[in-house]
């Protein structure tokens, strides 16, 4: 499983003071809690710092590579932000979070991408809005996959995102996202799925569970990414139970080695 560290996030209420104040002790110690609890990229976002967000992402990525070598998921729309964070990286590929069809978007992350030689996120919206049928989130996801391959993207670099709306604003939009990915993943095996877990259970109580059970339905239709807290000890020790029961880990070698480690919850 992909697991994409979300917590270096300027949204986060907690956050956002220490990335204010330039902590870079205290950015460092959060980067490495999650590159140790298993992430296999940090994602960095300093979006709510709109007059000088180009020059805070690249302190974060600047400050974060000095602690740990943990590769990158460069999280903005904004190129000129994405632009000087890739720069300033030296922790191998990273990822850029994230490409639309939106022919705007489109048209400006690309370029980063190709020149960079990144993975990209890709997710599926295009000018007329969020889709709200499986059938046209996967023409999304097809034509997205067809012009991103064009450019020279391989397609184990493409993860894309079926755009995981709360379950609590529409009761279809759990089963939209699984199928979603279910059919994404059947016509391009080699392509990732990368999803926000935590969008399914915006607005409703007791979000954890939520977010645990669509964790596991979501895996076992084929997703193999997820942008997710690795420092809940419960969910991730979900990603390992399900990767064993769908015959992801051999012998459960993997589940064993962290049962030991003493790193799942039960």
């Amino acid at each position: 499983m992909i697991i994409i560290g979300e917590k270096v996030n300027s949204s986060i209420k907690a956050v956002k003071p220490l990335i204010e104040s330039l902590d870079a002790a205290a950015i460092q110690e959060l980067a490495r809690k999650q590159y140790e609890a298993g992430a296999t990229y940090i994602d960095v976002n300093a979006g709510t710092f709109l007059k000088d967000e180009p020059e805070r992402l690249e302190w974060l990525v600047n400050t974060i590579q000095e602690a740990i070598d943990a590769p990158f998921s460069i999280d903005s729309p904004k190129p000129e932000a994405v632009e000087r964070a890739l720069k300033a990286n030296k922790n191998g590929k990273p990822i850029i979070n994230s490409i639309t069809d939106e022919k705007e978007r489109y048209n400006a992350i690309m370029p980063l991408v190709a020149r960079y030689k990144t993975g990209i996120i890709a997710l599926c919206m295009d000018d007329a809005g969020m889709p709200e049928t499986v059938e046209d989130r996967v023409v999304i996801a097809e034509r997205l996959i067809e012009k991103l391959t064009k450019e020279g993207v391989a397609l184990g670099d493409i993860f894309i995102d079926p755009m995981v709306r709360p379950v609590g604003t529409g009761s279809h939009y759990g089963i939209v996202a699984i199928e979603t990915i279910r059919k994404v993943k059947t016509e391009f095996p080699d392509v990732h799925i990368a999803c926000g877990l935590s969008n399914i259970s915006f607005g409703v109580p007791a979000r954890k569970l939520m977010n645990q059970a669509f964790l596991v339905a979501a895996m076992a239709a084929g997703m193999d990414g997820a942008i997710i807290d690795p420092l809940d000890k419960k969910l991730t020790s979900l990603i390992f139970a399900t990767e064993a029961l769908l015959g992801k880990d051999e012998f459960c070698m993997e589940y064993l080695m962290k049962f030991r480690e003493g790193l799942l919850e039960v």
